[in-house]
């Protein structure tokens, strides 16, 4: 009579076993995809921060271009704005602004690599100053000037703005 008690106890073990396995297994599958899914986030992540970082990159080469620019030319200024350079008089939508044209109204900068356009700059003529003292025969004359740089990185949703003040 005993082996028959036996028989029994064993034959309830198989089906809770059964059981118990599956539902490890089913927590090893959630735990799979929520790893999955999170790997996919961060590679996500550092994509966008390439992207952010290559524009970034190319805006401050556009602001050195600027400045060069600066240092090699004497540049006419205009109250239209014309090649991206602009006088105190100009009066149209700031290098800020979400609606400056810049296609029609920028100097375009060197053509990067990875980056998804040609980085391009404005500059404008801010002041003229006067320095020394005024009793003087000769003043010296320094213009200020600032160059606003606009880059997009290698999507279109990567855009960076940089400004620097230049004075000679």
């Amino acid at each position: 009579m005993k082996k028959n008690h036996e028989k029994v106890d064993f034959m309830r073990q198989r089906g809770s076993a059964l059981i118990i396995s599956l539902v490890f297994l089913l927590l090893l599958t959630m735990i799979g995809v929520s790893s999955i899914q999170d790997s996919t986030l961060q590679e996500r992540m550092a994509g966008n921060e390439r992207d952010r970082n290559l524009a970034f990159q190319a805006a401050e080469a556009a602001l050195r271009e600027g400045e060069a620019f600066l240092r090699e030319q004497s540049p006419t200024f205009t109250a239209s704005g014309t090649g991206g350079l602009l006088s105190p008089d100009y009066t149209g939508a700031k290098p800020t602004a979400a609606n400056y044209p810049w296609a029609s109204r920028s100097r375009a900068g060197a053509s990067l690599a990875g980056v998804n356009s040609v980085p391009r700059y404005v500059i404008e003529w801010l002041t003229t100053q006067a320095t020394g003292p005024s009793d003087q025969i000769e003043v010296s004359v320094v213009n200020s000037y600032r160059i606003t740089a606009r880059a997009v990185g290698g999507s279109t949703d990567a855009v960076v703005l940089l400004q620097a003040t230049y004075s000679r």
